[in-house]
């Protein structure tokens, strides 16, 4: 990688083999949430192969995580650069570690603050945004402002991608209320999820508490727990607050293109 996240990887990092264990233990506990997670993966590199209009498309991944959705991009697209961007620095650190891909470049930037996008450097005017299971960790003011941004910032013709369970509820002051369809389109995830088959594994909670305690990853825990990265949201974004800052950032058209209960993929054209 030509630019890790801002910390100093040559002291922190864990080995490559270390690394992808790591990553592999991350991608088995995240599969027992999400029965359908490779699919979706899949289907948002669907999106990036009928919309980008160049052969070597540049790509920015909100909330990137360990790379998992990177690493498909990559390989579905051979001509791509993914530019990741995550505050955490453990999972930054996994991923510099593991992938040696020139095409794949981290940075260490905090999503809800204002200059988030001068921070990633970019050389040009992204083809692409694309996001899975990050973004409804954000708060509905700094997420709106996230994707308004995202939105305007995008090339000509260029899309932007988001992964996650997006709920239609509604709006009682600040506090956001499931509706009979939420309830419904929980209930066909449930079912789905037992048609697949559950998938034995540890969970988010073990893997992070293995990673406590792994004195591989000693250094970046210590990096990350000097840093604010709490995950409690007291108002939360519905699927229409998606949608509106998507216009409001200049997409001409906004919708999910699928759904497996309230797991959507919601795209923006630009």
């Amino acid at each position: 990688m030509t630019n890790q996240a801002h910390t100093h990887p040559e002291r922190t990092l864990p080995t490559p083999d270390q690394a992808r264990a790591w990553l592999q233990r991350w991608d088995d506990q995240q599969a027992t949430y999400f029965s359908d997670r490779d699919e979706r993966f899949e289907v948002i590199c669907d999106v990036l192969v009928e919309t980008v209009q160049r052969p070597d498309p540049l790509v920015v991944d909100l909330g990137v995580g360990p790379g998992s959705l990177a690493r498909t991009v990559l390989q579905r697209i051979p001509g791509a650069t993914v530019v990741g961007a995550d505050m955490d620095p453990l999972l930054l650190g996994l991923a510099s570690a593991a992938y040696g891909e020139e095409r794949f470049r981290l940075v260490q930037v905090d999503l809800r603050r204002d200059g988030w996008l001068a921070e990633l450097d970019l050389p040009r005017a992204p083809d692409a945004f694309i996001s899975t299971t990050a973004l409804h960790w954000l708060e509905r003011a700094p997420l709106q402002r996230l994707l308004r941004t995202a939105a305007e910032s995008l090339a000509d013709r260029g899309v932007f991608v988001d992964g996650d369970h997006l709920f239609v509820a509604a709006r009682d002051k600040n506090r956001v209320v499931r509706s009979d369809l939420d309830q419904l389109a929980q209930a066909v995830a449930d079912r789905a999820a037992v048609r697949a088959g559950g998938q034995e594994a540890e969970d988010w909670s073990h893997w992070w508490d293995a990673a406590a305690t792994a004195p591989e990853l000693a250094g970046l825990w210590q990096q990350r727990a000097a840093i604010d990265l709490s995950h409690d949201v007291a108002d939360a974004a519905t699927l229409a607050d998606y949608l509106d800052a998507l216009r409001q950032g200049g997409c001409r058209e906004v919708g999910t293109v699928w759904q497996v209960g309230h797991d959507r993929v919601v795209v923006g054209l630009r």
